[in-house]
């Protein structure tokens, strides 16, 4: 039962939601277009803010659920080992030919439901680092690089520390172009209405 309970997280975050949402109600791969990614930052830039907006939650839904797997069916599985696993099929999806996202959205949605307010926390420091930067990735990393100093350092909770330095490795990790980009200042920023870049 555990392995399939494994299995069944990864199929949860195997589910393109970029891909369906560019394909049903856009008519286009989005992975043909601006960045190429999957997640629901291109979508946003792509597509607009509402395409963004679902691909973003269905993506956190995706962690959230292969994360509650475990208690729904009785499982002697530790709910981050599930939402770690929903992640690499978030990142590689054997619905999508293996090209996903970024694992920012998806390992937001563990976290929001193995610790409501660890989640609030990062997403109050992915908004002020968005609002000075205007830097998407930037924010994303630095919401993760906030989760391994906070979970190191200030906790005792031994399960959280190692799942969110693995999930930070795979967001740095995914963000490899990103970071180049940013020092050379080609990343793109985002543009706040009624402001110019």
């Amino acid at each position: 039962m555990t392995a399939l309970i494994l299995l069944l997280a990864y199929l949860l975050g195997s589910i393109p939601f970029g891909l369906l949402v560019g394909k049903i109600g856009y008519g286009i791969d989005i992975r043909e277009h601006g960045s190429g990614n999957l997640g629901g930052t291109n979508t946003f830039r792509v597509l607009g803010a509402k395409a963004g907006t679902i691909v973003i939650v269905g993506d956190m839904l995706k962690g959230t659920l292969a994360a509650s797997l475990p208690m729904l069916f009785s499982v002697p599985v530790h709910p981050l080992l599930a939402g770690a696993i929903a992640v690499v099929g978030h990142m590689y999806p054997v619905f999508a030919k293996f090209r996903g996202g970024k694992a920012v959205a998806t390992s937001g949605g563990v976290m929001l439901f193995y610790s409501p307010l660890f989640f609030l926390s990062l997403i109050a420091v992915f908004l002020v680092v968005l609002a000075v930067s205007r830097y998407v990735s930037l924010s994303s990393m630095a919401a993760a690089l906030y989760a391994v100093v906070y979970t190191v350092f200030f906790t005792d909770d031994i399960p959280l520390t190692v799942a969110v330095l693995l999930l930070a490795s795979f967001i740095f990790y995914r963000h490899r172009a990103n970071i180049q980009r940013i020092l050379n200042k080609t990343e793109p920023k985002v543009k706040w209405p009624g402001k110019r870049s």
